[in-house]
């Protein structure tokens, strides 16, 4: 009896991975159905998939968002490492550069107005036009002391903002927090005044993380005694500025109220409009300073 062989299947019958044609394959995509080869495939829930299902599926999957807005990210305390890492650097170059003496510190400290002082000390003010020294003077320490402490007080309540926040909103707090800290001792402090430090900042910290406690319905009492601890040192010190902390304080108790009660229909928009506020008022008292300064 003559064996014979079973007839080979035709070419054409045999699935070709639909990315790679020269690419014979019996797996097909369990979403769409296409055939793909090894290259092509992707782990599911169930079975594989091919590239463009996978694309697709993640485009409708919704970006998990903290409960005021921002997005979630599981690295949270990103940002605020990298604002601590900022202050350090600016604090050893300011030391490493002469100091309180130094060219890098009279051009970042805050300064209202510079031509009270003797013209050979090429001091700049805010007055005459330094105005970069609002921001510039938040980033600005030269104790130990002072740097510890405000660098403790950013990890505290920076790591805890920054993950219910989200990064811009948080960053947009600590930035516009610092300039009305700043704009309050342009405005209230003597002409002939010079401060320095994130102390703004981390008051409109305290001041933000309040309102999203009291908003989440924590308990606030411990943050209540060491903001009370905190403003007390700042009247009754010497050389600390009252108006910074203060300044500080009140924008973050006005940003961390529009952060934490914006409605959900209106919440980005709620939010960028009080951002937008503080940031006219801080342009219109700086101009109205500066006008009665020179």
């Amino acid at each position: 009896m003559t064996e014979h062989s079973p007839p080979a299947a035709p070419a054409e019958t045999i699935p070709h991975c639909y990315r790679h044609p020269e690419r014979e394959t019996y797996i097909s995509c369990q979403r769409c159905g296409r055939p793909i080869c090894p290259d092509c495939m992707r782990q599911a829930s169930v079975g594989f998939q091919c590239p463009d299902c996978v694309r697709a599926g993640a485009a409708t999957v919704r970006t998990p968002r903290t409960p005021f807005g921002g997005r979630a990210t599981a690295r949270s305390a990103v940002l605020t490492m990298a604002l601590i890492a900022i202050n350090v650097v600016v604090f050893l170059v300011a030391n490493a550069t002469g100091g309180m003496t130094g060219a890098f510190t009279k051009s970042t400290g805050l300064l209202p107005d510079a031509t009270r002082f003797d013209p050979r000390l090429h001091l700049e003010g805010v007055a005459q036009g330094a105005y970069w020294e609002l921001i510039t003077t938040t980033f600005l320490h030269l104790q130990v002391l002072h740097i510890v402490m405000n660098m403790i007080g950013l990890w505290i309540f920076g790591s805890f903002l920054e993950s219910v926040l989200g990064r811009w909103r948080y960053l947009a707090l600590y930035l516009l927090a610092g300039l009305v800290g700043s704009v309050a001792v342009y405005v209230l402090a003597p002409p002939t005044s010079f401060s320095l430090g994130a102390s703004g900042s981390i008051f409109g910290l305290f001041g933000a993380a309040l309102v999203v406690l009291l908003r989440q319905r924590r308990d606030v009492s411990q943050l209540l005694i060491l903001l009370a601890v905190n403003l007390l040192i700042s009247f009754t010190v010497p050389a600390v500025s009252w108006q910074a902390h203060v300044g500080g304080l009140l924008a973050g108790l006005g940003l961390g109220a529009a952060f934490a009660y914006a409605p959900r229909s209106a919440r980005t928009v709620t939010q960028l409009g009080g951002m937008g506020i503080v940031l006219l008022a801080c342009v219109g008292l700086v101009a109205v300073r500066t006008a009665a300064l020179t």
